[in-house]
């Protein structure tokens, strides 16, 4: 029964939406009417309310709703659709002060006089405007009426025309900073964290293990991972609409004629084309370079674009008026002296210290009200200059209200979708499917594809993408990122913006078009686009490096960069060192060698010790790395007769978890229906034809596979064991070595901190007990820290010796005593070791660094970390590990 009150939630949604009833209420209230007639139904047939439910009751799924509408607005973790309002504030306002205009009218004079460069000329200004607005109506509808007339006026093919105006409108979709790639990344992260959870189970079913290991976890992903990867499909994307257009005007020429140039390509032309198309490339760089410099979040990068829009408003909208660019200059001014003064002065406030500091400070403030006057000088001439801000705020508040009145109408119709088990329908019908990821995915990029007719990228986003997205992110067979699949997702839904009959940029281009260009031309001329586009989606599917790899690079080269040892790098650090094991090994046994000749007798023993033993390490690490490159080799071997069995194995005991699954719910239903004094014969039936079918699904596992099974499984384990064994020697082949070196350079710190440790004697004669504790503790902090255990131990009895009813201060001055001859004998041997073991240190150290001591680096040099990110933007299958 379940399953026809899932049928009536999504008849119910249909039919709203395509009655024109509001999207935001057509998703809560097909969610409220199923859950409330299935929960009558329950009621009046079975005696209870949860009967007709997959899973819950009809209270706890309302309730999940409204714990989704709070979700929406309150949880700290979807912080990123505070960016949504921002961002559309920012594209209607370079819309209303007619920037747009601007740009269009500007590139068309400076492209035109090319042979398509009037068509060439809307594609750049079609992607400059998808990185300043990204809203695909308004930029279809702008682009329509300034571009269109132009290009008919000068005997552009029609088709042409508007499939160029069409197409070049719809790129808002995927080039950053773009609504859908903010409501794609908030879905993902919700997605991610069930796809997680469903892989972990997974590798339970098939390992029998409970902790999943971390490099086949799945990486979460956030809108500025999102703006990242989807910046080079989107500049793909642009490039085959130009080559397109310029091979087409090549070829035909009557198709795309060159423009004649009105006036001169002089000094004032020139200054004009700068002038227009400056300040929108700025604010992109300061938009989209704050994101990806790691300076901003997307928020403030949002921030940032609001407030760049309203400078440039201000004086495109006062334009031959006096003082129209003032607000800008003093905008600029202020951000100048602003960098030039945090370069010059310390401008923390909290560790201010001199008087030095406080002029810095001052110069700041002065320079931060500068700028806020700016700014809201340019804020109040928006609004002054034919009531543009308040148009503005209004259109935003509209666009703002719709997007998340209908994130929160998605959560409730997901939420009923769940009850009534359809994830769970999904979920089978999309596993059980042959092809294995690849086929699930085609079938769910055409589904989304087909949706795009009908429904806007909103509900696709917020609908769709919760439900099949997890499915597809768990498969280990293919392993792909969440940056990757919504891209592809956003890239195809902007595919089906431009698709016969429904495409949604058709409508808006119709809207606008002259009665002259009929509805066949508008098609016919999208057709060659929309090839362009599933060949950006082949490409960017074929070569996911083309999403991935800018992201995983920026993140490895931030400031908040995961350390070597992190697990989720291991596999490609390991694709990179292994190999210098064989291709450098005689210069690493050699430094090695050399190394170990110094003379370490005047080392303290403990150091020593275990300096002597690194070596011995270091010299184990390529006997581990054979041993890895041997184990890889062996499952490489068995990996092609092996695959297909364990494929369909692991088919086949999945689809008798699902029996399992169906048999549970049969046995429940059993029950309830036993204790309502109703007939279960023919669930019972059931029920034992399910025992046969899950027995001869089992009986048909071929009689090999436990043999081979764990034969291979061995051959996994035992390149895990090696590759644990090299990491534990690698780690321990360095440690010490960098702790030497570390001591070592600590030395002239030590040198100054004498003083303080000869302080303490007066402390301790002259201060009160506890103040003289309070010095000792906090020299022993630093000096502690510099001079090792045993200074610290001498520190700490001093400090003891005064504590409690009867301070003993000549106990504790004999203790300070000691810690001076133990701090001069460390120096003593450190000054040494600074002349007579440090070059030979080093030179060992440059020559492991980058293999064997690579691990225990505070962060990836930046060549390796160039190198892994390009090994990890590939997706590696890991099935064979579950």
């Amino acid at each position: 029964m379940e399953v026809v009150f899932l049928l009536l939630l999504i008849v119910l949604m249909i039919a709203a939406l395509g009655s024109g009833f509001p999207v935001a209420f057509a998703l809560p209230g097909a969610a409220i009417v199923s859950i409330g007639a299935a929960a009558l139904a329950g009621s009046l047939f079975a005696g209870d309310s949860a009967a007709y439910f997959a899973q819950g009751s009809p209270l706890q799924w309302l309730t999940a709703g409204v714990t989704n509408f709070r979700d929406v607005y309150w949880d700290v973790e979807r912080d990123t659709l505070i960016a949504i309002p921002l961002f559309i504030f920012m594209g209607i306002m370079l819309q209303r002060s007619k920037i747009a205009e601007d740009l269009l009218v500007t590139m068309a004079q400076l492209f035109g006089p090319v042979p398509g460069g009037l068509g060439i000329s809307v594609v750049f200004v079609g992607a400059l405007l998808a990185a300043t607005t990204g809203i695909v109506g308004a930029t279809v509808v702008a682009m329509g009426l300034i571009s269109l007339p132009a290009m008919m006026r000068n005997k552009y093919s029609s088709p042409l025309a508007c499939g160029t105006i069409a197409a070049s409108g719809t790129l808002g979709q995927i080039i950053p900073p773009s609504i859908v790639l903010i409501i794609l990344a908030d879905q993902l992260a919700n997605a991610v964290d069930q796809a997680d959870t469903l892989r972990k189970q997974l590798y339970k079913d098939a390992t029998g293990l409970t902790s999943l290991p971390s490099e086949f976890a799945i990486g979460s992903t956030s809108a500025g991972e999102m703006f990242i990867g989807a910046l080079l499909p989107g500049l793909v994307l642009v490039a085959f609409y130009m080559i397109f257009i310029m091979l087409l005007a090549m070829m035909r020429p009557r198709m795309a004629p060159a423009v004649p140039v009105e006036g001169k390509f002089d000094a004032a032309f020139y200054r004009n084309v700068l002038i227009t198309l400056v300040p929108p490339l700025a604010l992109i760089i300061a938009v989209l370079g704050s994101i990806i410099s790691g300076i901003a979040t997307v928020n403030q990068a949002g921030a940032v674009g609001a407030v760049g829009a309203a400078l440039m408003a201000s004086y495109r909208l006062h334009e031959g008026k006096r003082g129209a660019y003032a607000p800008v200059v003093l905008a600029i001014v202020s951000v100048v002296a602003l960098v030039i003064i945090m370069r010059l002065f310390n401008t923390n406030v909290k560790l201010v210290r001199t008087s030095s500091d406080v002029i810095g400070i001052t110069l700041a403030a002065i320079a931060v009200v500068m700028f806020l006057g700016a700014v809201a000088w340019a804020f109040w001439r928006t609004y002054r200059f034919e009531n543009t801000l308040y148009g503005v705020m209004v259109e935003t508040s509209k666009a703002t209200a719709l997007v998340f009145v209908i994130l929160i109408g998605a959560a409730m119709l997901t939420a009923a979708f769940r009850g009534f088990g359809g994830e769970e329908l999904v979920k089978n019908f999309l596993t059980n499917m042959p092809g294995g990821f690849w086929a699930q995915f085609l079938i769910v990029m055409g589904v989304i594809f087909l949706l795009g007719f009908f429904l806007d990228f909103i509900e696709i986003a917020v609908v769709v993408v919760p439900i099949v997205t997890p499915i597809l992110l768990m498969d280990p067979g293919a392993n792909v990122t969440a940056v990757w699949l919504g891209v592809m997702i956003g890239l195809n839904i902007q595919t089906s913006f431009l698709t016969p009959p429904f495409g949604f940029a058709l409508f808006y281009l119709r809207g606008v078009a002259p009665p002259s260009i009929s509805t066949l031309q508008i098609y016919k001329g999208v057709v060659p686009f929309i090839l362009l586009q599933l060949a950006a989606l082949f490409v960017v599917g074929y070569t996911p490096s083309l999403v991935n790899y800018w992201p995983i690079r920026l993140n490895l080269l931030s400031d908040v960069a995961p350390p070597p040892a992190n697990p989720r790098l291991q596999h490609c650090i390991e694709q990179l060192v292994l190999p210098q094991y064989v291709t450098r090994e005689a210069e690493i046994r050699a430094a090695i060698a050399k190394a170990k000749g110094l003379d370490y007798s005047f080392v303290p023993s403990e150091l020593r010790s275990d300096l002597t033993g690194s070596f011995a390490k270091a010299e184990q690490v390529f006997e581990h790395a054979k041993a890895i490159k041997a184990a890889e080799t062996a499952i490489e071997q068995k990996k092609p007769a092996y695959a297909p069995l364990h494929r369909q194995v692991r088919e086949i005991q999945q689809d008798a978890l699902r029996l399992d699954t169906h048999r549970r719910e049969l046995e429940q239903d059993i029950q309830r229906l036993k204790r309502g004094g109703r007939d279960v014969t023919k669930l019972e039936a059931t029920l034992a034809a399910e025992a046969e079918k899950k027995k001869a699904l089992l009986a048909s596992i071929p009689a090999s596979w436990e043999a081979d099974h764990k034969a291979f499984a061995d051959l996994l384990k035992a390149d895990a064991a090696s590759r644990q064994r090299y990491r534990r020697t690698s780690d321990d082949a360095y440690q010490p070595v960098e702790k030497l070196l570390q001591t070592i350079d600590q030395t002239s710190e030590l040198e100054r901190r004498v003083a303080d440790v000869k302080a303490l004697t007066d402390a301790v004669q002259k201060k009160k007990p506890a103040e003289a504790v309070e010095q000792i503790d906090a020299v022993n902090k630093v000096v502690g820290a510099l001079g090792g255990r045993t200074v610290r131990r001498e520190l700490s009895r001093a400090r003891s010796a005064l504590r409690g009813r009867a301070p003993d201060v000549k106990k504790a001055e004999a203790h300070i005593q000691e810690t001076l001859k133990l701090v001069a004998g460390e120096l003593a041997w450190r000054k040494r070791a600074s002349s007579e073991l440090k070059p030979g240190l080093d030179a060992y150290d440059a020559t492991i660094r980058t293999n064997i001591g690579l691990r225990e680096q505070p962060r990836l040099p930046r060549s390796e970390a160039l190198s892994v990110a390009a090994c990890m933007a590939n997706h590696r299958d890991v099935s064979l590990h579950f």
